[in-house]
This record gives C-alpha cells, structure tokens and sequence, in this order.
C-alpha cells in the first residue's frame, strides 16, 4: 500500500496515541452518565472537571471560564448569537472581517436577516491582516461586538489580537476570537491577547472531533445556546462527551509539553517548503504573511493558468492530501473568500493549494510533494488554453 503524505493538518489533526489511550475506557470501562449520582457516573465528573481544568491552565484562565462544546463552529455561534441577541438594546452593530470562517461570516448573515443586525466587514491588506485603522473607523456608538480570527484557516495569517483588544476595551465593546487554528499551535494566553471570548476545536491539535470550547471571560453574561438540561453549569445542555472531553484535555496538555520545540521545527519546515515551491514552480506565489505573522505550518500556494481542484485529485493519486482552501468549503466551485479579499484575481484564486503540515511530515516529504506538484502544474498547463494564451503573448513580445 502506498505510503500516505498528510499535509492538511489545518483540516484536521490525526489524534495522537496518548490521547486514543486516555478516551478508551469512557467507551466501555467508564460510561456513567456524569450527571448520575453513583460512583460510574461520579468517576466521569471528576474526568471532565480535570479536563476543565488542564484547558484553563494551558490558555490562563480560570476553570469556571471554559465551557465545553461539540465544535469549535458551535462555540463560534454561541459567542456571536447569543451576545447579540442578548445585548441588542445596548446596540445592533457587529464588527468582524472579510476573511472569517463562515462559521462566523454566516452568523453574521444570519443576524442581520433575521434580527436586523448591521455589520461591518472589514479589509484586510495584500498579506491577510486586518487593518487596524479600518477598525477604529468602524466602531460607532451601537457597537457591541468586535469578532476577529487569531489566525487565518487557509492562509495562516496571525491577526493583532493584542492591539485589537486594546481598541476594544477602550470603548468597552465585547472581543470574541476565533482561536480553531491557534489553540496548541500558537502560545494562546487568554489574559495576554485581553479576548472576552475565545473558541477552540480539539481535532486541530491532535485531539477528537467532535469537541470544543467556548472561553467566556468573568463578567460577561452569556445565557445558553443549547437549551436542555443543567449540564456545563446550566450553560449547556447535552450529556456531555466524556471520551472526548477527556481527550481535549489530554492533547491541549500533551502540545503544550512540546510546544517550543515543534514550533521551531514547523517554522523551520514551512520555510523550507515555501522556498522549494516558490524556486521549483513557475508563475507561482504565496498567499498570506510571512515570518512571524504566518502560522508555523501554514503554506498556500497560487498557480496560475489552472485550477486547485485538479491539483488535488492528481496529488490525491500520489497518495498526497492537501487542501485547496478551507475544508468545510472544498466542495464549494467558487473561489476562496479568502484570496479574493487579499487582492487575487477570480482566475488566480481559483488555482490554491493549501499545504499545513505536522511534526510529522519530514523535509523529505516536502521534496517529493514539491516534485509531484511541479510535474503536475506542468500537467495541466500544457493543457490549458489560458497558458497557451500566455506562451503566445510572451513570444510576441
């Protein structure tokens, strides 16, 4: 069987052992319901407390702040919607920008149909950041809400989360940021970034699917978003997923051990994949920050003259996984919204390809990715008349 090279680990993570081995007993040994009042159930509590507990410890806040999920969209819509639900007489104004997850940009839509919301989306520059000034400009006095992604999903462009806050605070405007990309990625510090909400998913660093957290600072009032029982504090209703929850603590514990170390490496990595494609690939570019505005294993790449579904399908026959943008939108024909929104033409935007990698991919994988997408760009240019197009402009020059 071929060897399969993951690179699409901004999609999802594969769940490390020691997290498989710690959610296993949940499954069949430790299954009480945590709300039942024996000792299997009680056993479960106690499991989900630790877990609580080694979330708030790795991102600094308290365990009463973190509230568990069933994905980091869920914590998404519960920040966005029941904030501006629940504080629509201070104000009906929502600032965020036009890269967001649609997890947020759809919310967003959602509120301005259906609860006569109006909100702001902001530019971001050529490189995928936020302009700072555009969200000064933006806040007036209905303001009640600033939501801003700490990293970019496709383009891993870190956003100035710390100075956004300030700008913030001082107009005393709620700060949500969605933290799906950062969390176990990046040194995310609650108290540090100065967020009042902050939403994460496990998958994205080497947890489960299927669970989240929603980080809701003390004093901000947020009322339930699923409505049932007393579970999470009376916060959220739903027996809560034991294994899972137990997992998230497991993996946020386990990536913070080796933080410093696979940063470096990453870091170290995605350059290198990043100049290798850029010296070996022609009429190429890379889409989003560099250095450190970048997340560490974050690469997307822009061919022009083809499309970025093609080049999936061809590298999927290599046994090579990557991405031509967001996964919750790979289906989708359009062109990301997020390229389109750093400046890219239709017809460049359409030809991405989003290469995020782990710890494990070594620069040997990265050599022979960057062979089979060489050969394969060439593949479908030479039968693209867009290209043929451009070889008989060049000749004529």
């Amino acid at each position: 069987m071929e060897k399969t090279i993951y690179m699409d680990n901004a999609a999802t993570t594969q769940v490390s052992e020691k997290v498989l081995d710690a959610m296993i007993p949940y499954f069949r040994e430790s299954y009480g319901n945590p709300s039942s009042i024996y000792k299997l159930g009680q056993k479960n509590k106690k499991a989900i407390t630790e877990a609580r507990e080694k979330l708030a410890k790795a991102i600094n806040a308290d365990p009463k702040e973190i509230y568990f999920t069933g994905s980091g969209t869920e914590a998404d819509n519960w920040a966005l919607r029941v904030y501006a639900e629940e504080n629509k007489d201070k104000g009906k104004h929502i600032i965020t920008s036009k890269i967001e997850h649609h997890a947020i940009l759809h919310v967003c839509e959602y509120l301005e149909k259906k609860h006569g919301f109006e909100v702001t989306y902001i530019d971001v520059d050529e490189e995928g950041l936020v302009k700072v000034e555009d969200l000064k400009n933006a806040i007036r006095p209905d303001t009640i809400l600033i939501s801003i992604m700490h990293a970019n999903n496709e383009i891993g462009s870190i956003q100035p989360i710390e100075e956004i806050s300030k700008i913030a605070k001082e107009h005393k405007i709620a700060f949500h940021t969605d933290a799906v990309q950062t969390t176990g990625a990046l040194d995310v510090d609650v108290k540090k970034l100065g967020v009042d909400m902050l939403s994460l998913s496990a998958h994205k660093f080497h947890g489960p699917k299927g669970v989240g957290a929603l980080y809701v600072k003390k004093g901000i009032k947020l009322k339930p978003f699923m409505i049932g029982g007393g579970q999470e504090r009376g916060k959220r209703g739903s027996t809560e997923n034991v294994a899972g929850i137990v997992g998230l603590g497991v993996a946020i514990e386990e990536v913070r051990e080796t933080y410093e170390k696979d940063k470096a490496y990453l870091t170290e990595l995605r350059d290198y994949l990043i100049e290798k494609m850029l010296g070996t690939v022609p009429h190429s570019r890379l889409n989003g920050a560099r250095g450190e505005n970048r997340l560490p294993g974050n690469t997307n790449f822009s061919f022009e003259f083809i499309e970025g579904e093609s080049i999936l399908l061809l590298l999927d026959s290599f046994g090579i996984c990557g991405s031509s943008g967001s996964a919750c939108t790979s289906g989708s024909l359009d062109p990301s919204h997020v390229l389109l929104a750093i400046g890219l033409p239709h017809e460049i935007a359409h030809g991405s390809l989003r290469l995020s990698l782990s710890t494990e991919n070594t620069k040997e994988e990265v050599d022979f990715v960057v062979e089979k997408v060489g050969q394969i760009v060439q593949r479908l240019r030479d039968m693209s008349p867009l290209y043929e197009d451009f070889l008989k402009r060049e000749e004529n020059k």
